[in-house]
């Protein structure tokens, strides 16, 4: 971004009238690490909070090859044409070279991001652990005040640590396909244990033996991994996105359970839940741009590097050093 400051009343009021230039330009700008842009997108979410909180937060996870970015395509457009406006934050790998997202959801989901009612906003990951990016959370805020009434998180889909969307969404839907080795992934813990539903893409065709072969095993899988509330067991579906086939189904378990959570008065310490662990990521974040401005520590950091290199100072003794240097700005 320029080195212009963004004009935030310009910004505020494009996002209320549910302009999508406007709210990809407030997202670039909560995905800024300037310290000046970050404090300019915290004032501009503090305004716009109000707008926030009533959207279906979904979140779909799965591993390559699952076809994640056609079933969200799929869905999206046929919630689009119920009169639902949907947003789709899609993380993407991050280039080793450039930074950038590698995978380009946005030009994979053409249809949905052409629609007038959807917005789509590939991000690269930028290493974050977890799936998603470090500014999703805000970003899904800043879709909400922009009108959009569903907004799904799509995950890197690189592994099974992929735990971070869960305190992100309402619901997550691990999405997977049989024939894949999925099914031994199954009964590890990982993804699957904060999974609410669990869908088996691609049940079409030559693959639909094996898709219920799969949804069996997954079935007995998910016995082993302890639930996360006695009110609901994590159902496993068919789909095909190709098809359109399950979709329906989908998404109504994805009411199901979100309806379940606000019956049994949970909805609402989730969400509180989520807003706390957003606090403190952020604490940690902020903790750790000001360690490496420190001068300090940063002295400290260069005395000890070759020391760790070297084998001659254990890892663990030389971050005690350099917290021990560290003094947090008045």
């Amino acid at each position: 971004m320029s080195r212009k400051p963004p004009d935030l009343d310009k910004l505020a009021t494009g996002i209320e009238a549910g302009e999508r230039a406007s709210l990809a330009r407030a997202i670039t700008l909560a995905e800024s690490t300037r310290p000046d842009h970050r404090a300019a997108a915290n004032a501009l979410l503090a305004r716009l909070l109000p707008r926030t909180g009533s959207a279906i937060r979904v979140g779909i996870s799965g591993p390559p090859g699952a076809g994640k970015s056609t079933m969200i395509e799929k869905l999206g457009v046929d919630l689009c044409a119920k009169g639902h406006r949907v947003a789709v934050l899609a993380i993407d790998p991050s280039s080793t070279v450039r930074g950038g997202s590698i995978l380009g959801d946005k030009t994979r989901m053409g249809e949905l991001a052409n629609h007038p009612d959807a917005f789509v906003r590939p991000t690269p990951s930028s290493g974050a652990l977890g799936g998603v990016h470090d500014r999703t959370r805000e970003a899904l805020l800043l879709c909400e005040a922009a009108g959009f009434d569903i907004v799904i998180v799509e995950t890197v889909g690189v592994g099974q640590s992929e735990t971070a969307v869960s305190r992100l969404v309402d619901t997550l839907v691990v999405l997977l396909i049989a024939g894949a080795g999925d099914e031994l992934q199954g009964i590890k813990k990982g993804v699957l244990e904060v999974a609410d539903i669990v869908a088996i893409n691609k049940a079409d065709g030559d693959n639909k033996m094996r898709a219920r072969r799969a949804r069996k095993d997954f079935r007995a899988a998910l016995h082993l991994v302890r639930p996360r509330s006695q009110h609901w067991s994590p159902p496993v579906l068919l789909a095909s996105a190709m098809e359109s086939t399950g979709l329906d189904e989908l998404w109504a378990k994805v009411l199901e359970h979100r309806s379940l959570l606000q019956s049994i008065d949970v909805f609402d310490d989730k969400r509180e839940s989520q807003r706390v662990d957003a606090m403190w990521h952020a604490v940690e974040r902020g903790l750790m741009a000001r360690l490496r401005r420190d001068p300090d520590a940063q002295a400290v950091a260069r005395d000890v590097l070759d020391e760790v290199k070297s084998r001659n100072l254990t890892p663990g003794v030389a971050a005690q050093r350099i917290m021990d240097a560290f003094a947090p700005d008045d």
